[in-house]
């Protein structure tokens, strides 16, 4: 029997505190945040509906709440822009839950770290090929190119094995990140031989950081279950997909794109002032204006 190497499911570890965005995340969802006119977790929504995928799973926290009545129907808001026949703001309302997208939401009841949070999913994922995505990680393809999971959507079905997005990264930047390290076998694929969860730079076996985009086989589940918790003290997603080496192996795929680490205020507002320049409404004024106001 041929594997499956469809992807229609997503997760999205979404439960985190957001404490780097204090106070403003004190009350709103950090995945909420909004660059230039969208929130963070929609770009990442969006990006997996591109890549193919329609069933989109949130592992939430208690204070999350606000993600799930973001892809819900909001029926007074509906009738308010409809009764003011404000048609193009109605669609685009209405465009933020197309009809063939199916939401499920699931909590991580504490904070055990990312392998954790994908486990959580479990029940939802079955016993299938899955997607992770990582919102703090607004990703960007190549301008007029796919998206980083649709890229990585179209590498799994010639590699059919648990796949994650990597870059190369600055050596004092390793420990922030699983850094991998294999054999070359494709344009821009190496078949991962190692896999560290933050080295030290000292330590590190490459430079090649992993970034927020992952499709995983549903064995990494059990991995992920019977794994020690490691770095932080926390069970880590990394350490689950490196003991797939052994057994089914692990591709690394150097996407076509960009990332922003929106997990932080510097990436954060990187991201602002790219989209905003890129943006239909505002690009050409705001454009403007910078040359006005920056040195």
């Amino acid at each position: 029997m041929k594997k499956l190497t469809k992807i229609h499911k997503a997760v999205f570890p979404v439960a985190g505190l957001g404490t780097r965005f204090l106070p403003a995340t004190k009350a709103i969802a950090k995945e909420m945040l909004p660059v230039v006119d969208k929130p963070l977790m929609q770009y990442a929504v969006e990006e997996a509906y591109a890549a193919g995928v329609r069933h989109m799973i949130f592992v939430t926290g208690r204070s999350k709440r606000a993600i799930e009545d973001h892809f819900d129907t909001a029926y007074e808001l509906e009738h308010e822009l409809e009764a003011a026949n404000k048609s193009d703001l109605l669609r685009l309302v209405r465009s933020i839950m197309p009809d063939d997208m199916v939401c499920s939401y699931v909590r991580q009841p504490r904070a055990l770290g990312l392998g954790h949070a994908v486990l959580c999913a479990e029940p939802l994922v079955g016993d299938e090929p899955f997607a992770v995505l990582l919102p703090d990680d607004l990703m960007c393809g190549p301008e007029g190119g796919p998206g980083v999971l649709a890229q990585m959507v179209d590498v799994f079905q010639d590699y059919p094995t648990s796949l994650v997005a990597v870059q190369e990264v600055p050596l004092d930047h390793v420990k922030r990140y699983g850094i991998v390290a294999g054999d070359r076998v494709g344009e821009r694929i190496v078949k991962v031989r190692q896999m560290v969860e933050k080295p030290s730079p000292e330590t590190a076996p490459s430079r090649m950081g992993v970034s927020g985009r992952y499709v995983l086989t549903p064995s990494v589940f059990n991995e992920i279950r019977n794994n020690p918790r490691g770095a932080g003290g926390e069970i880590q997603l990394t350490d689950g997909i490196a003991k797939l080496m052994a057994t089914e192996g692990v591709h690394a795929y150097e996407y076509q794109g960009k990332r922003y680490d929106c997990g932080s205020k510097q990436g954060f507002l990187e991201a602002t002032v790219d989209l905003a320049l890129k943006h239909e409404e505002v690009g050409a004024s705001f454009r403007d204006y910078l040359k006005k106001t920056v040195c």
